[in-house]
């Protein structure tokens, strides 16, 4: 009896250690569970504390886009409406070159031919070139009577320069339609002086002196003709004071 007890006692305890391992490995497995559940749950805080940057990171650069957007559309608006306003008549008025500074003013020059003759209205209305550069008769007045329209009169004769309907180019005492003369400087520096108010078959006519230094008809005369370019030369200060 007592050698079966003993068998049996062993084989009983033979059993308790499995018992025991299966209690342990169950105890360890639910720790694992646990550190398991810790590790996710100290992943997911780690990974939520982020998440309300984030979003007020995207908020902040859908504002920005938003903003941008509304910058951009009004610079678009604006660009329009300058482009409107850029095409609208007083906004191209605004660009235009005005001359109108130069109505009445004063220049006294002495005419310089292409030739080599400096215009000269005479005290008895003749108007001829000389080459004499201290001829009193040379000096004279360029005044701004329209928009790059002149009147042209001597200082010391008091004749205007003139050209009629024929083409005639004369000193005229009273200033008429005829001495309204259009100035206009050339490529190559020059002037020209062309009568205002009369033409010849629809082409302009020109102040111009031939060879001899005597005038040419209007009719005769070209733009690109050399004996119509003038060259405005100052008038020296001293030789003002003469004739006040």
């Amino acid at each position: 009896m007592c050698k079966w007890r003993l068998i049996q006692g062993a084989s009983a305890s033979a059993h308790l250690p499995s018992s025991s391992s299966s209690s342990s490995s169950s105890s360890s497995s639910r720790r694992c569970r646990c550190v398991v559940l810790l590790l996710l749950c100290l992943v997911m805080s780690s990974l939520a504390v982020p998440c309300p940057e984030r979003g007020r990171d995207m908020l902040r650069l859908r504002a920005t886009n938003s903003s941008s957007s509304l910058s951009l559309s009004a610079a678009a608006a604006a660009s329009s409406s300058s482009s409107s306003s850029s095409s609208s008549p007083a906004s191209v008025g605004r660009h235009v070159r005005s001359y109108e500074h130069l109505r009445g003013d004063v220049r006294w020059r002495k005419l310089y031919c292409h030739n080599k003759f400096f215009l000269r209205i005479e005290k008895n209305g003749n108007v001829s070139g000389t080459k004499k550069d201290n001829c009193p008769y040379s000096i004279l007045a360029i005044t701004s009577v329209e928009i790059g329209v002149v009147a042209v009169k001597s200082i010391n004769s008091n004749y205007y320069l003139a050209m009629n309907k024929n083409g005639k180019v004369y000193g005229s005492k009273e200033f008429n339609n005829d001495c309204k003369l259009k100035e206009r400087i050339e490529e190559n520096g020059y002037n020209t002086y062309a009568s205002f108010f009369w033409k010849n078959n629809g082409r302009q006519m020109f102040v111009a002196l031939n060879g001899r230094g005597a005038t040419r008809k209007g009719q005769k005369t070209r733009r690109k003709n050399t004996t119509a370019h003038f060259l405005p030369m100052v008038v020296e200060p001293q030789m003002k004071d003469l004739f006040y």
